[in-house]
């Protein structure tokens, strides 16, 4: 196979990923779900821990039972049919459950979606590495994000007219299970080039961290990037304190920012995926400092922090990709992500108890945080292919 339809593969198969995400959202859709249908404010308050620490900490472990299979796309493709038998799970409980019925069901359905998602984030990585040359990669995954922006933003325009109810949500939420189906369909046309996987020594992520500089670099400055991440929920609250818009403007932001930072960051991340990170965290703390000092911009903050949350992630998984080859990077992605599922749990506590002194206390924190993150990533090493052979 050619990599122009490799890379097509790519495309439709995390595009459809991304709607399911972008349907299936931890940070909206369902903690309305949620409310609507009584469940405890517990649960809500799991739901964003669950789904980002679940993909992230089982890698490591999962990471020795990857590498034994020559074949990755095989294993991506169980990783999405799981995640839409999750995502079945949890849209028939919105229909027929309430309370803490359905607040266990969802964390439950959200947990193997969780899992699901963490193999296909380890395996896509090899399976792009395999069949994309550097200066490719970053364009490929930004077109995989516009599609799953291109989702929130048509559902954004549909919910403000005819609102938010339960059962339309529900229903969505069932849809999201037939996109990671295809998904995995589609997936499983790639013709994938397969190695060899005797002779590799796996080093768990503590080993990393103390015999590679560069995966220590990247691994840090990964964790001070969480700007962008953990800030979006304090916007929604400022933004919701002063009534100042609905999920549906959210939905629409979310969107917007998908679509445009897909676009243009995947062709950055290809020139030099360490100054994107870079410059998308300088410019999400820039932000959350003029929203401190002017709350009524709340909503506009949320989109250009989205937008900047965008650059960042298709920035990171351009660079992870760039700096290994083979098993190593496997292994590189699986140590990384699990750490940071770590480092996510303890950062957003702290946030979160920062806030007791006030929502803009917790974003002057985590702007701040954002800052650091840009200076760390100036001092990353260049793997990018540069702007002569993009």
């Amino acid at each position: 196979m050619d990599e122009q339809k490799a890379a097509r593969i790519f495309v439709v198969s995390n595009g459809l990923q991304n709607i399911g995400d972008a349907i299936t959202a931890a940070k909206t859709v369902l903690p309305w779900i949620l409310a609507a249908g009584g469940a405890p404010a517990f649960v809500t308050a799991m739901l964003v821990p669950i789904r980002e620490s679940g993909s992230m900490l089982p890698q490591e472990f999962l990471t020795p039972w990857v590498i034994r299979h020559r074949s990755r796309k095989r294993l991506w493709v169980i990783g999405s049919m799981i995640q839409a038998f999750a995502a079945l799970l949890i849209g028939i409980a919105a229909f027929l459950l309430t309370g803490w019925a359905l607040g266990a069901a969802v964390l439950t359905g959200l947990a193997v979606l969780s899992l699901g998602r963490s193999l296909c984030s380890i395996t896509s990585k090899d399976v792009q590495g395999r069949t994309m040359r550097k200066g490719t990669r970053g364009i490929v995954t930004g077109r995989a994000t516009m599609l799953g922006g291109l989702a929130s933003l048509v559902i954004g325009i549909v919910l403000l007219p005819i609102g938010s109810r339960t059962s339309l949500l529900a229903a969505l939420i069932i849809f999201s299970a037939t996109c990671w189906f295809l998904a995995g369909r589609v997936f499983a046309r790639i013709d994938e080039p397969t190695y060899p996987t005797e002779g590799f020594a796996h080093r768990n992520s503590f080993q990393l961290l103390k015999s590679s500089v560069a995966f220590r670099r990247f691994v840090i400055v990964r964790s001070l990037l969480l700007v962008t991440a953990l800030s979006t929920s304090f916007l929604v609250t400022l933004a919701h304190s002063a009534n100042l818009s609905g999920v549906g403007v959210f939905l629409l932001a979310t969107g917007a920012a998908s679509i445009l930072g897909g676009k243009f960051s995947g062709r950055l991340s290809d020139v030099s995926s360490r100054l994107t990170m870079a410059w998308a965290s300088l410019f999400a703390s820039i932000v959350l400092f003029v929203t401190i000092a002017f709350p009524v911009i709340a909503p506009l903050s949320f989109f250009l922090v989205t937008l900047a949350h965008t650059a960042v992630r298709v920035a990171r998984k351009t660079y992870v990709v760039d700096m290994a080859e083979g098993d190593e990077r496997t292994q590189i992605v699986g140590a990384a992500n699990t750490l940071m599922g770590v480092v996510l749990l303890v950062v957003g506590a702290i946030s979160g108890a920062i806030s007791f002194f006030g929502v803009s206390a917790a974003i002057t924190f985590l702007a701040v945080l954002g800052v650091v993150g840009f200076l760390g990533a100036l001092r990353l090493e260049e793997v990018s292919v540069g702007r002569r052979k993009a």
